[in-house]
């Protein structure tokens, strides 16, 4: 297998859970994508039209500060990328992670955890922010927090 990355942005614990379970499964490095502002609660409400997150992601173009630029991407082949589903797309701050490094030559697979929605808008919208000829693919959408075996079963349809 190809050094692998588990890069992640998670708002409430559950993409983080799903990204150690991958980096577990893969032996992937893990990297957290952390906002340079921590959201908090109130920044996560939906049903607030002003939030701090429905506000991102009403702007297509907004791009939050993220806290650190370090992630091993140039060492990695391939890089699963996971968030949650907000408003049927990624969090603009994946945006962010994903115009700040080189992704030229890299297998980029998403994956995301979401209550009900699925992936929708997250390929397209994130395809545009990769510079380089990179691969991106829709990996899969979880709703809920799933047992191993799942993954397991899901990264080995992969053909890593």
């Amino acid at each position: 297998m190809s050094k692998v990355l588990a890069a992640y942005f998670s708002a409430g614990g559950v993409t983080a859970d799903a990204a150690k379970k991958i980096a577990e499964i893969t032996g992937a490095e893990l990297y957290e994508i952390r906002p340079e502002i921590p959201y908090t609660q109130a920044d996560l409400n939906w049903q607030d039209q002003n939030s701090r997150s429905s506000v991102e992601m009403r702007d297509k173009s907004s791009r939050p500060g993220i806290a650190d630029k370090d992630a091993p991407v140039a060492d990695s082949s391939v890089i699963f990328l996971g968030f949650p589903i907000w408003w049927y797309s990624a969090p603009t701050i994946v945006n962010t992670f994903l115009e700040s490094y080189d992704f030229a030559g890299k297998r980029i697979i998403l994956f995301a955890t979401s209550g009900s929605s699925g992936f929708e808008h997250a390929l397209p919208d994130l395809k545009n922010s990769v510079s380089g000829q990179a691969s991106m693919e829709e990996g899969i959408v979880v709703h809920g927090r799933q047992d191993i075996g799942a993954w397991k079963k899901w990264i080995d349809s992969l053909g890593m």
